[in-house]
């Protein structure tokens, strides 16, 4: 008999819905004309060497090598890692022998592919949301050998049996180092070449535990020197996601109309929910823990929150937008009230608009969760979002129409399936659902909770950790990722000594964001970027990726002098000195078939940036975006 699958998925408007189904889906990869018999060897390259020609591609590509591996979990042979591996240059993968460093991509979820990032960000084939495909000049094998890799077992196109889901982040670790050891079996030389670990996002829970994996192992099968992880939730949920909310509002102010008794109200509520932590260079001592208070008012639909941090990021990422996210879910159990019902709840929201100034106590209907809370806001009560009907984008906070989305309409192509060696048993899809088997919820404890333990061990192997964020990002503000290195200690010192506040540029000398480095941890803010940086800012996240994950780029770098004082290669720029980075004065917004820019008043403008330089606390100078110029 065929087991029974159910699961209760509790939405924003605390209503619970049972999904079930009989047995998790189950896929197996394909074995094409030519599959060499044994184990994996360097047999096997002539057999994943990507020959067929991709449909649509009319430019060149690198030499490349696509297929599936498996993770060598015993029992469970259909498991397998789909790999897609692009060569620098010709013949760099296959040499027998090489010293040139290689790097790997992961994109996040949990369960998105990292086909995303090979397609939207860092690969060398651009296609957009309407199916046109571009090359794009800022792919990342410009830099190194790169291979995009879905993972974990079930994700896009790589297989998984119906009883071999991963079970938590340590399993995910195991299969991860399973599969590399069958890799570096097709592809030798990479087993000895420094292995530059990268990802975004869902990642940052990802790598940590690979790491973990990794040095626990007395051989293990590759050589990693360093890892990159961009916007990544590496912390708990409340300190990624609801304790930067304030410095969110104060690098878009359009988020609240520039209201400066709205931001008095949420700075209120951040000191109230605990999230006003101070963060010092040196850091003086460990941080207070985070914890997060839920509403108490429940009759308010679009008030609740009822997920957990992951369960919803989980949800956000799936969607190309927040339109099948959290608005979605607000819109949607609003709708079905009862007539009556919705003209009290807008009769609420009114009043809750004309007094909504800080009182002394924690927001009754929406708790600590101020992420929700102020998107509501603007969803309501700012333009441009209040009168355009469109969804907020969390990705970036300057294009609610634009969200990351891949169509999933060219992998699926019976043509792209057979080049790249991938399995027909299942369609690939951006998220896959059942990362975790039955289980709703990853039940991994966060990186940051063993994050010093983590770095200890960096330290003794000399791997570089390199960490960045897009200031446009809401999702994963920048704020959770300083949060997260001023609590960890690393090389002996907790935390940086200096405030980040070194500009870096790109390659046309353009304003790129700012630059930290210490003890081999460094840490980049990308201006204008958002969740996923190579997306929006390709040329600069390329000049990112040479000089400061593959290269040794000092910039910013904190330095002894001969005479035993310390500087920062570089220099430190008093007017980026503090915790926000002014974004873009202009929000984009859709006028019917027209896209236009909304820029408020420069009077309104002024009188912020008088209120914001008269604030307490370390928030950047407003002078910052006179310097650089209106984006």
């Amino acid at each position: 008999m065929a087991s029974l699958r159910c699961v209760a998925l509790t939405i924003l408007a605390a209503v619970s819905v049972v999904l079930c189904q009989s047995d998790l889906p189950s896929s197996y990869p394909h074995v094409y004309p030519g599959q060499p018999t044994g184990d994996y060897s360097p047999a096997w390259q002539k057999y994943f060497e990507v020959t067929a020609p991709l449909p649509n591609i009319s430019f060149p590509l690198p030499r490349s090598f696509a297929g599936n591996i498996n993770v060598q979990r015993a029992g469970h042979p259909n498991n397998t890692l789909f790999f897609w591996a692009l060569e620098n240059s010709p013949g760099s993968l296959t040499a027998s022998k090489s010293t040139e460093p290689w790097g790997i991509w992961l994109n996040g979820g949990p369960g998105s592919s990292s086909m995303v990032g090979f397609f939207l960000e860092n690969g060398p084939i651009r296609i957009a949301s309407d199916g046109t495909i571009s090359e794009n000049p800022y792919s990342w094998d410009k830099v190194a050998d790169y291979i995009w890799i879905d993972q974990p077992v079930g994700t896009g196109f790589s297989t998984a049996d119906a009883a071999g889901y991963i079970a938590d982040e340590d399993q995910m670790g195991a299969d991860f180092m399973g599969f590399l050891e069958n890799l570096v079996k097709v592809f030798p030389n990479l087993a000895t070449r420094p292995l530059h670990l990268t990802g975004e996002s869902y990642a940052g829970v990802y790598i940590p535990y690979i790491m973990k994996t990794y040095f626990s192992m007395a051989k293990p099968p590759v050589q990693i020197t360093k890892i990159a992880i961009g916007d990544g939730s590496i912390a708990s949920g409340e300190v990624f996601e609801l304790l930067p909310a304030l410095s969110v509002l104060a690098t878009y102010p359009q988020l609240i109309g520039y209201d400066i008794d709205v931001y008095n109200y949420f700075k209120e509520q951040e000191h109230l929910c605990g999230f006003d932590v101070n963060l010092t260079y040196p850091q003086n001592g460990i941080l207070p823990a985070i914890n997060f208070i839920d509403a108490l008012d429940r009759d308010v639909p679009y008030a609740k929150r009822e997920l957990t941090p992951h369960q919803r990021q989980k949800r956000l990422f799936a969607s190309g937008s927040l339109k099948r996210g959290l608005v979605a879910e607000i819109n949607q159990r609003y709708a079905e009230l009862e007539p009556t019902e919705r003209d009290h709840i807008a009769r609420k929201r009114q009043k809750r608009d004309l007094s909504l100034r800080a009182n002394g106590t924690i927001d009754p209907w929406y708790g600590c969760a101020l992420l929700p809370e102020f998107i509501d806001y603007a969803l309501n009560y700012s333009a441009p979002w209040n009168f355009t009907g469109e969804d907020f984008n969390v990705y970036d906070i300057t294009n609610p129409d634009n969200s990351p989305a891949l169509s999933p309409t060219y992998l699926n192509d019976p043509r792209t399936i057979a080049a790249l060696h991938a399995p027909t048993s299942q369609p690939w899809e951006q998220t896959f659902d059942f990362v975790f088997g039955d289980l709703e919820d990853d039940p991994s404890e966060p990186p940051m909770n063993f994050l010093t333990e983590f770095a200890t061990n960096a330290t003794a192997h000399n791997i570089g950790v390199v960490l960045y964020s897009g200031n446009d990002d809401a999702l994963i503000a920048h704020r959770g990722t300083e949060v997260t290195i001023q609590n960890t200690t690393f090389g002996g010192i907790q935390g940086f000594t200096r405030q980040p506040s070194t500009p870096w540029n790109d390659d046309s000398g353009k304003f790129a964001g700012i630059v930290h480095q210490e003890r081999n941890w460094t840490y980049v803010l990308f201006n204008g970027a958002g969740h996923l940086v190579a997306a929006k800012t390709p040329a600069a996240a390329l000049t990112f990726v040479r000089e400061f994950v593959f290269g040794s780029n000092p910039t910013g770098s904190v330095i002894t002098t001969p005479a035993r004082t310390t500087m920062v290669v570089g220099g430190e720029d008093s007017p980026l000195i503090g915790d926000v980075l002014p974004g873009s004065n202009g929000i984009v917004y859709n006028a019917g078939t027209a896209t236009s820019t909304i820029v408020y008043p420069e009077a309104t403008v002024a009188a912020w940036n008088t209120f914001l330089r008269g604030q307490s606390g370390s928030l950047k100078a407003r002078a910052a975006a006179d310097a650089k110029g209106a984006a």
